[in-house]
């Protein structure tokens, strides 16, 4: 499956498993609330429990967050992907924010994320590939057949995928500057 057969199929609202800069991915356009919406019911996930997104350039981190200048030292100096929370999003479906109004972001380097980003021109939403407190799969051999038979496809790659990290450190970096470990 080419990246433009992929990038039509999110945009008509298809959910996918996907290779990510850190673990397998389970995602979707993240402008769009019916596939948030089919994410949440995929793995059977509280809508309460926020999901992340991904973002391909500080351009488009910045088109939805304020970012302070701290953030672009916090990831130059992670030695692994950072997921932020921010305040304040905007331009998002409400199904995303949570109820603090606060989204975490990661701003990804991973060239085929950043390829079905850029020719869809919105975020994705990515979130591990499990049932809501189930452990996430590793490998597309890990992957619940419940999940595998919701999901509307599966990128090639995400076939032969081996981790590139544990899941992203996620912090929480408030208006007044404060930074919160939230998952190392």
């Amino acid at each position: 499956m080419t990246i433009q057969e992929i990038a039509e199929r999110l945009l008509n609202g298809e959910t996918m498993i996907y290779p990510t800069d850190t673990i397998l991915g389970l995602g979707c356009n993240a402008l769009d609330d019916k596939a948030i919406a089919k994410i949440y019911s995929i793995k059977n996930r509280p809508e309460s429990k926020s999901l992340i997104l991904l973002v391909d350039s500080p351009a488009r981190l910045q088109s939805i967050v304020d970012v302070p200048e701290l953030t672009w030292d916090l990831i130059d100096l992670n030695e692994k992907p950072l997921t932020i929370i921010y305040d304040d999003p905007r331009g998002l479906p409400k199904s995303l924010v949570s109820k603090d109004n606060t989204i975490g972001i990661r701003l990804t380097k991973d060239p085929f994320c950043c390829q079905i980003i850029q020719r869809i021109k919105a975020p994705l939403v990515s979130t591990s590939v499990n049932i809501s407190s189930q452990k996430a799969a590793q490998s597309y051999a890990d992957i619940s057949p419940a999940i595998l038979e919701k999901v509307d496809f599966v990128v090639d790659e995400a076939k032969t995928f081996l981790p590139k990290s544990e899941p992203s450190t996620i912090i929480q970096l408030t208006k007044d500057l404060q930074v919160k470990v939230i998952r190392e």
